[in-house]
């Protein structure tokens, strides 16, 4: 009778704990502690970002590579520009669901066009860093700033640029208005990759706030690793389609 007993207690110990454990198992990979994926308004539509649910999964060879010549394919430092700030995945995903679904800010995937159709990360409009290496008052620069929010300024008089000095808030540049201008996050293929701080130098050049600005220097090779959801663009609503070539 004792053995019984203790078998039948054994039993229900084994299938109590697999009770509990069941649910844990089931949960799968999550985006972080408390969410299985967001939602990210991408070309008029919502994709949904999850990550790989394959526990075999391994990343795509050519986001595996650990080393490339430097220069030109240098590790960056997180802030390529005081005052900018640098964010994470979580951060990312807090900045898709506040920021771009409600129309107050803009991801960029600051590489070339080439790189761009391969796949991005949802959410994100390419505006290639050589655009805003352009010179002042070039179309596709225009182009750019405008669809960022900015605004040209034309000629500026010396009595408002003294009030500009005195009382404004550091959002106006010569030749342009970033009062309005959205909130950005700039990011490339990764911590090697220089073509999101080329961007980042530039805007600062030009006078883009810099708490407006964030850099993701995980790009994709960090998104790729952590087995995220990317997105194939349609060509027909790149920006920038002819801007190819470089790094």
């Amino acid at each position: 009778m004792r053995k019984h007993f203790w078998a039948g207690v054994g039993a229900a110990v084994v299938s109590a704990a697999l009770v509990i454990a069941g649910p844990a198992m089931a949960e799968g990979v999550k985006l972080d502690a408390d969410r299985d994926s967001v939602l990210v308004k991408h070309e008029g539509r919502m994709v949904e970002i999850t990550r790989n649910q394959d526990p075999d999964h391994l990343v795509d060879p050519m986001w595996a590579k650990t080393s490339r010549p430097c220069p030109p394919f240098c590790i960056e430092p997180m802030v390529v520009v005081e005052g900018v700030g640098g964010i994470e995945e979580v951060e990312l995903f807090n900045f898709m669901v506040e920021k771009v679904n409600r129309d107050t800010g803009v991801i960029i995937d600051a590489r070339l066009a080439d790189w761009y159709e391969r796949g991005t990360i949802p959410g994100s409009i390419n505006i290639p860093f050589t655009v805003f290496q352009r010179e002042t008052g070039d179309p596709m620069l225009v182009k750019a700033l405008t669809f960022l929010g900015a605004k040209p300024r034309g000629e500026v008089g010396t009595f408002e640029r003294l009030v500009d000095n005195w009382f404004g808030s550091g959002d106006k540049s010569e030749q342009w208005d970033f009062s309005a201008a959205k909130e950005v996050v700039l990011w490339c293929n990764g911590p090697w990759c220089g073509q999101s701080p080329h961007a980042i130098r530039a805007l600062a050049k030009l006078g883009y706030p810099l708490n407006r600005m964030h850099y993701y220097r995980g790009g994709m090779q960090m998104w790729q690793i952590l087995g995220l959801t990317t997105v194939v663009p349609d060509p027909k609503n790149m920006l920038f389609a002819d801007v190819r070539g470089g790094e």
